[in-house]
C-alpha cells in the first residue's frame, strides 16, 4: 500500500523572489525523493515565516501537526533539520510529538527520519537532532551577532537607523487610488466604523482618509 504524506517547506520571509524561488526548490527536492520511494503526496505546506518563531507561534506547522493527525497521513517530508525549528528543544518536542502519534517524519538534507520502513525507531534520531539543532541554534545567534555588531558600527560612524525622512508619506493622489473603496463609502454617508467593516481598513486610517478629503 503506498504511504501518504505531505510536503513542509519554511523559508524566513514572502516578500522577495528568491524566497519565492527557495520555497520551490525544497518543493521540488522533497516531490522528487516521494517518486523514487513510491510515496503519495496527498498536501503541500509553504510557510514563509521568520527562523526566530517559537513553534507555536508557526500556525501553518501546527496546522500540518493537525492536518496529519486527522487524516492518517504516514510521514511529513521537511527539506533539512532546521525548518521544524531553530532551537533544539523546539525540535525535540516536535519529534516527540510525532513520535507519540506514530507519524514517520523524514529530513532529506541529513537523511534522518523518526521510523525505520519496518517502523522500528532510530535509535540515533534524538542523539543527531541534539548535535543538529544546537549547530543551527548557534548558527542563528552568530548571524544575529554579526547584524547587531554592523548596525552598532553603522549608528558609530554617523550612520541613522530607521525610514529616511519622508519614506512612506503618500501623496493626495495616491492614496485617492489606494482607499477608493473607503472614499466611496464615506461619500455615501456611512459611519467610519461601518467603512471599516465594508472595505477591511482599520478605523483609524478611515478617519485620516476623511480628514484627508474633508468628507
Amino acid at each position: 500500500m503506498e504511504s501518504k504524506a505531505i510536503i513542509f517547506t519554511r523559508c524566513s520571509s514572502s516578500g522577495s523572489l528568491e524566497t519565492r524561488q527557495d520555497t520551490t526548490r525544497q518543493v521540488e527536492d522533497l516531490r522528487k525523493y516521494a517518486e523514487s520511494k513510491g510515496i503519495q503526496v496527498v498536501k503541500t505546506y509553504e510557510e514563509h515565516i521568520s527562523g526566530g518563531k517559537a513553534n507555536k507561534d508557526r500556525p501553518l506547522l501546527n496546522e500540518a501537526f493537525t492536518f496529519c493527525q486527522e487524516n492518517h497521513i504516514d510521514i511529513i517530508l521537511i527539506s533539512e533539520l532546521s525548518r521544524l525549528g531553530r532551537k533544539c528543544d523546539e525540535i525535540l518536542e516536535s519529534i516527540k510529538f510525532l513520535k507519540d502519534h506514530h507519524i514517520n517524519c523524514y529530513f532529506l538534507k541529513e537523511q534522518l527520519s523518526i521510523f525505520s520502513p519496518d517502523g522500528k525507531e532510530n535509535p540515533y534520531l534524538t542523539i543527531m537532532c541534539a548535535v543538529l539543532g544546537t549547530a543551527a541554534e548557534l548558527e542563528r545567534e552568530t548571524i544575529y551577532y554579526r547584524l547587531k555588531s554592523g548596525r552598532d558600527k553603522y549608528v558609530r560612524d554617523g550612520g541613522r537607523l530607521g525610514k529616511p525622512k519622508g519614506a512612506g508619506i503618500k501623496t493626495k493622489e495616491q492614496m485617492a487610488e489606494e482607499y477608493r473603496s473607503v472614499i466611496k463609502n464615506l461619500k455615501a454617508g456611512q459611519s467610519i466604523r461601518n467603512c471599516s467593516k465594508i472595505t477591511g481598513v482599520s478605523p483609524c486610517t478611515v478617519l485620516k482618509v476623511k480628514h484627508q478629503f474633508a468628507l
